[in-house]
């Protein structure tokens, strides 16, 4: 499935993110799926202090990510992600792509439940979020 709506966010990777080998640790991939899901949910308004933090809270309750190719120290990289579901719970895939090498570099997507207020868990995702998640 093609994403639609997607949000991009491009960098460099940077020296302090490699190994000894100057490849990118597993564990830096999520760091780069947060900078992508930040600036999606930006985007429709669901940023801390936006409607998520004052009525709602978000949660990570799952991450997954396969590794297609490594990633190198100075590589530029695209981080694209895109809602894939939103009725009970925030569902966000991910792409990131290799711009120096030109090719995918890893699939990924987390998993996001929804608190009110006072930190309980809701089962569906409020109307609200859905509105802005769709728009």
């Amino acid at each position: 499935m093609k994403p639609r709506d997607k949000t991009s966010v491009e960098t460099e990777i940077p020296f302090h993110d490699v190994d000894a080998l100057q490849i990118v640790w597993h564990g830096h991939y999520f760091k780069y799926l947060e900078l992508a899901r930040t600036a999606l949910l930006r985007q429709r308004g669901l940023d801390a202090g936006d409607l998520i933090g004052k009525r709602y809270g978000l949660l990570v309750i799952d991450v997954g990510c396969r590794y297609v190719s490594a990633l190198r120290y100075g590589n530029r990289i695209r981080i694209d992600a895109w809602i894939r579901d939103a009725r009970h719970r925030i569902s966000i895939g991910y792409e990131i792509h290799n711009l120096t090498l030109g090719r995918r570099a890893a699939k990924a997507h987390t998993v996001l439940a929804i608190t009110d207020a006072g930190g309980r868990l809701l089962l569906e995702t409020p109307r609200a979020i859905r509105e802005r998640l769709s728009g």
